[in-house]
C-alpha cells in the first residue's frame, strides 16, 4: 500500500453517500474513508485482522469515490494494493477458500466456462437448492443468462464499403461464453462503420477479474498473454465491449512493467471518436441507459454511449435515478458476497422500473445478469441488451 496515496485523503466525506455499502449499512469502516483509515494503520504496523479483511471484501472496488472526491484520491489504486496484501497475509476460512477457488479456477477461462452453456437452464431452476448448499453457488446458478446460439467469428470482419480503421476487438470470457450475440453485434458495428475488425482466436482472459480481487500473480500472467496476442496481430487499437476488461487493459503499464503496443478504447468511446458514417434505421423503443462502473467511474465514459443511443429515429432515452450506485454485480463481487450483491440489485431494479422503460441497455455482461436476475426476483422480466446490439439493430435495420 502506497504510503503516500493514503495521505491524500483528507477524510471530507464527499464519498460516503456514493459507496455502495456505506449507503447499504452505514458503517464507518465500509465506506472508502473508512477503509483507507484501515490501510494506514496496516502500513502502521498493523497486521491484516479477519475483521479489517472483511471491510477490504466488502468493497465492491465501483470507483464512484474516485469520481466523488475532491482531493483527488486514488482510491482504485489503494484498493487493488491492499486486496493483494489481503491474499498474501490473510488466512480464509476452507469454504470461502473453496467458493473463490472454484470462481477464480473458472471464470478467467473461456473454454471451461463453455462447459456450463448447456447446464445454463437447469442451473436457474436448481438456484434455490444450490443456495442451500452455500449462498454462492445459489448466486452463481441465478445469475446464470438464457444463452443464444455459439457464434465463431472470423479472424478477419472485412469492413463494409471504404476502410477507414483497423482495430482488434476484445472477446472476453464471460461475453464471449454467454453473450456470443453482443461479440457478433460488435464485430458487425464496427465493419458497418468502416472498420477492418481483428479478432485474434487465441486470445483469452484480459486479466480484469484477477486484478480486481488481488490475484496478482494470475493477473500478470493472462495479462501478458492478451497483451503479446494483440501486439503479434499488428492493431494499433484494441476495440472492447466489457467495462470491467476495458478499465483494467487500460492500466496494463502496471501490470506488464511496460506500456503495450497498442491503445485500449470501449466500443462506445471509439465509434463516437471515430464518427458515424452508416444510416441509422429508426427503433420505436424506450430505452434504459445503465452506466456500468467501471466504464462510469474507471474510466470516464458516461456521455458517448448516450450520445450514440439518442443518434437513433425513434428512440426515447430515459435515465435511471442513482445511477452511479453500483448494481452489485463488480466482477466476482455478486458471487463472494452475494447477500449485499442481491441488496444492491434489487435497489437497482427498483429504480430500473421507475423509468418504464421496454428496455435496459448496459455495458458489461456483468451488469446485465445482475440486473436481470434481480429484476426477474421482482416479477419483471425486462430485456436487456449491450450497446452494440442496438446499434446493430439500427444500423441494418431490423427489429431487437
Amino acid at each position: 500500500m502506497d504510503p503516500e496515496l493514503i495521505n491524500d485523503c483528507v477524510h471530507c466525506g464527499f464519498c460516503l453517500p456514493t459507496c455502495p455499502t456505506y449507503v447499504l449499512w452505514g458503517e464507518e469502516m465500509d465506506s472508502p474513508r473508512g477503509r483507507i483509515h484501515l490501510m494506514k494503520q496496516h502500513v502502521e504496523g498493523t497486521p491484516i485482522t479477519p475483521e479489517m479483511a472483511g471491510h477490504f471484501d466488502a468493497c465492491l472496488g465501483c470507483m464512484a469515490c474516485v469520481t466523488a472526491c475532491p482531493s483527488g484520491v486514488r482510491y482504485d489504486r489503494l484498493i487493488e494494493q491492499t486486496r493483494v496484501e489481503v491474499e498474501r497475509e490473510h488466512v480464509r476460512e476452507p469454504q470461502e477458500r473453496a467458493v473463490r477457488g472454484i470462481v477464480f479456477s473458472l471464470f478467467p477461462y473461456p473454454r471451461r466456462l463453455r462447459l456450463l452453456r448447456p447446464a445454463m437452464g437447469l442451473a436457474r431452476r436448481m438456484a434455490a437448492f444450490l443456495e442451500r448448499a452455500h449462498p454462492s453457488l445459489g448466486a452463481m446458478a441465478a445469475l446464470a443468462p438464457r444463452v443464444e446460439r455459439r457464434q465463431r467469428l472470423p479472424r478477419l470482419v472485412r469492413a463494409r464499403g471504404e476502410r477507414r480503421a483497423v482495430v482488434g476487438m476484445l472477446t472476453g470470457c464471460v461475453q464471449r461464453e454467454f453473450f456470443p450475440q453482443v461479440n457478433a453485434a460488435t464485430a458487425r458495428v464496427l465493419a458497418l462503420e468502416g472498420c477492418d475488425v481483428v479478432i485474434p482466436p487465441e486470445q483469452g482472459c484480459c486479466g480484469a477479474l484477477s486484478v480486481h480481487s488481488g490475484l496478482d500473480r494470475q493477473a500478470g500472467r493472462l495479462a501478458r498473454r492478451t497483451a503479446e496476442v494483440f501486439e503479434r496481430a499488428g492493431v494499433d487499437t484494441v476495440v472492447v465491449n466489457a467495462a470491467g476488461c476495458g478499465s483494467t487493459m487500460k492500466e496494463y503499464a502496471g501490470l506488464l512493467g511496460r506500456e503495450p503496443g497498442f491503445r485500449v478504447m470501449d466500443l462506445s468511446e471509439y465509434l463516437a471518436e471515430l464518427g458515424p458514417v452508416a444510416k441509422r434505421h429508426p427503433l420505436p423503443l424506450t430505452v434504459a441507459y445503465h452506466d456500468a462502473c467501471h466504464l462510469a467511474h474507471a474510466q470516464g465514459v458516461r456521455a458517448q454511449p448516450r450520445e450514440l443511443l439518442s443518434g437513433i429515429p425513434e428512440l426515447e432515452l430515459r435515465e435511471i435515478p442513482e445511477s452511479a450506485i453500483c448494481c452489485g454485480s463488480a466482477g466476482t463481487y455478486n458471487l463472494l458476497r452475494p447477500q449485499a450483491a442481491r441488496d444492491l440489485g434489487d435497489r437497482k431494479a427498483a429504480s430500473v422500473r421507475t423509468t418504464g422503460a421496454e428496455l435496459l441497455v448496459s455495458a458489461n455482461p456483468g451488469c446485465t445478469m445482475q440486473i436481470a436476475a434481480a429484476m426477474r426476483r421482482a416479477g419483471t422480466d425486462i430485456r436487456v441488451a449491450h450497446t452494440a446490439e442496438v446499434l446493430d439493430a439500427s444500423l441494418r435495420g431490423v427489429a431487437l
